[in-house]
């Protein structure tokens, strides 16, 4: 980057650094999302094929969900990492939907590239795809379909919506049914979901119809001594957040002893607060002990004896989800402990689950806290399972949160292309182009879709957009015939948000890097950005030049 000043070239970058500018930088960026998004796209959908991942270290995964792909991929490219974002986001807001928003944000900027060529500037285009987005979220409202908490039948389609490609086609049934209940469970008051009060604990062993949904906690943990009752049935527990110690005093203070006896008295002493501690607990009609903290080796032996099935060092998350799946307090002070802080839960036992002994905390009245227990042959199929488990809760949390659903298998993309192309001939001047280049975009969903299952992409286009023009608002894909059919009664239905968050954030990202015109990209450290423009990370020898 330089002037000329009086015939010397005056140079204001340090030497080494590289400036792409204008058309060349735009290219360069668009290239890049458009390989991202190339990465992903043979996974959408419930045909879709998966990746597999091998990291520095030889770890292996093998996954077909967008966002653990990327997050996965090394990529060097600046703007290949904002399609990562755009996952990422998807991700933390619905769960969902993550190769779809990317898969979107690479079609718009591919769109977007032929109207560069045309000359139409990218401020243009920008303000016609964000006009389009503000569209498409009034049409899409147009299309959706309420659902209720006790619509068992709908809830259990959208989790099987969401599962669909994830390697779970085999258990998609038990695994769907304990996605709901399990959502059921958690619903706060004020019909908000945590899905975080939803334990998932992966065990290798058994296969996918092994897995089990315990209404309560499942804590990773065996019994503290072996002398403790194995099971405990009609259990009152008793949650404690201090250590079941004696304090070692704050001032550094000496004692003296002269003789033997004072020193039997003194550890007769401290054997006798232990021994107050667990008479206060048993006092309390306390028959299991959950100890955030560490318990004492005498104290152990006395609450073994008073025949108290007891934990120690239990993680702040697990106390939390035992208060609210049995109903119990988290107590700081021994002394302040009353029956009225217990919790109840039918039944607390220690189980072995492959070759772990865990403690199941299980037939509580109505658990705020469930846990899920996945079981699969290998360490590559619990992963990706609960991969797929994950995405089902979230998906049914945010349809309990919304009441919301939309048609899945493509077909709002192409009732929104339809729309679009309509809305775009009412607006004036070149934005008019923008708009319908969103248009076509959106049905890179359903040509996707289509390409995925084997089929012909231009004839299931051609097939769906005339469904769509005789009034068939719901007609999607079927995966099987190629045929569009009616979703709802397929049964293939997703939450609005997974929609609408999708093309808000392809368009937000996707007009961001239409606006830059300039990449400066300094010679020293990380942001050397891999000889730029020639080429990102990982994307097995994309070649940007």
């Amino acid at each position: 980057m330089a002037g000329q000043f009086g015939g010397t070239p005056i140079y204001i970058l340090r030497e080494g650094s590289q400036r792409t500018a204008g058309r060349d930088a735009q290219r360069s960026n668009i290239m890049a999302a458009k390989a991202v998004a190339g990465a992903v796209r043979t996974t959408l959908g419930p045909k879709g094929m998966d990746k597999m991942l091998v990291d520095t270290m030889g770890d292996v995964v093998i996954t077909n969900d967008g966002v653990t792909i990327l997050k996965e991929m090394d990529i060097e490219h600046p703007a290949a990492k904002m399609m990562v974002e755009i996952a990422k986001t998807q991700d933390q807001e619905v769960g969902d939907g993550t190769t779809s928003a990317v898969v979107l944000a690479g079609e718009l900027l591919k769109q977007a590239e032929g109207l560069l060529e045309q000359e139409i500037h990218p401020t243009i285009i920008a303000a016609g795809y964000r006009a389009a987005a503000d569209k498409s979220m009034e049409i899409l409202k147009g299309l959706t379909v309420s659902v209720l908490a006790k619509d068992e039948d709908l809830l259990m389609k959208i989790a099987f919506t969401a599962m669909a490609g994830k390697g779970s086609q085999s258990a998609r049934d038990e695994l769907a049914v304990m996605a709901v209940e399990a959502v059921r469970s958690v619903v706060d008051e004020d019909g908000t979901v945590d899905t975080d009060n939803i334990t998932v604990e992966k065990k290798v062993g058994g296969g996918i119809t092994d897995s089990l949904l315990v209404s309560g906690v499942v804590i990773d943990k065996d019994r503290l001594h072996p002398s403790m009752p194995k099971s405990v049935t009609d259990a009152k527990i008793a949650l404690l957040n201090v250590a079941m110690e004696i304090e070692k005093t704050e001032v550094d203070a000496k004692i003296q002893i002269t003789s033997p006896d004072q020193l039997q008295a003194f550890l007769d002493q401290e054997e006798k607060m232990l021994k107050g501690m667990v008479d206060k607990i048993v006092a309390s009609g306390a028959n299991v002990l959950f100890v955030q903290k560490g318990i004492d080796d005498l104290a152990q032996h006395f609450l073994a004896k008073a025949g108290i099935y007891t934990l120690r060092r239990v993680k702040k998350s697990d106390m939390e989800k035992l208060a609210r799946a049995t109903g119990g307090k988290v107590i700081t002070s021994i002394h302040e402990i009353s029956k009225d802080d217990l919790g109840k839960a039918g039944l607390v036992e220690e189980r072995k689950v492959s070759d772990d002994k865990m403690t199941f905390v299980q037939q509580c009245d109505n658990p705020k806290s469930v846990s899920i227990i996945l079981r699969g042959g290998t360490v590559h199929v619990v992963d990706e399972l609960d991969r797929a488990m994950e995405d089902a809760l979230r998906v049914v949390g945010v349809a309990f949160e919304d009441k919301m659903l939309v048609a899945g298998g493509g077909a709002p993309e192409v009732e929104l292309a339809l729309r679009l192309r309509a809305y775009a001939s009412t607006v004036s001047g070149r934005e008019q182009l923008a708009i319908e280049a969103f248009a076509d975009a959106m049905e890179v969903i359903p040509k996707t879709l289509a390409e995925n299952a084997g089929l012909d992409q231009i004839d299931t286009l051609v097939a769906l957009r005339s469904a769509h023009e005789k009034g068939m608002k719901g007609a999607g894909l079927d995966m099987d015939t190629g045929k569009p059919v009616e979703m709802l009664k397929l049964g293939v239905v997703e939450p609005l948000r997974v929609k609408t968050q999708a093309i808000k954030s392809a368009t937000e990202v996707a007009v961001m890097i239409l606006r830059i015109d300039d990449v400066i990209a300094s010679k020293s450290g990380p942001g050397a950005m891999g000889g730029m423009p020639g080429g990102m990370g990982g994307m097995g020898g994309e070649d940007f030049e």
